[in-house]
């Protein structure tokens, strides 16, 4: 955004809803990767706007995230989907805890651990 009127130089803008977004997964998977570096250390994490569904998808929900296992030697990648994820949050508290949850949760079954094993703290729901 371009310094105008209403955001003079020095003023500091608001975040987008996508740079929000950005900022808690930032914040969820350096917590993470302090504790699992080595673990993670060969795993890419993404956001992408929506899920990519078959046309055949008959479940009742959206996935929130998925792992994409990488072939010929490319990082596996778990990404989290912003939409879906933004549609179930009441505001941005909750937004950044159900981001916290979801890469936890993930991160569990990327490494065959329980959540709380993962973070000690994870509380369903």
């Amino acid at each position: 955004m371009l310094p105008g009127p209403l955001t003079p130089r020095g003023v500091p803008r608001s975040r987008t809803p996508r740079e929000r977004f950005d900022g808690f997964v930032l914040e969820a998977v350096t917590a993470l990767e302090e504790r699992w570096s080595e673990e993670l250390g060969a795993v890419e994490f993404a956001v992408e706007e929506t899920p990519v569904l078959p046309d055949d998808w008959a479940a009742s929900t959206v996935p929130l995230a998925s792992l994409v296992e990488g072939s010929r030697g490319a990082a596996r990648r778990l990404v989290l989907y912003r939409r879906p994820i933004e549609l179930r949050a009441d505001g941005p508290a909750e937004l950044g805890a159900l981001v916290y949850t979801v890469l936890v949760e993930q991160v569990a079954e990327l490494l065959g651990r329980t959540p709380e094993e993962i973070d000690p703290r994870y509380e369903p729901e």
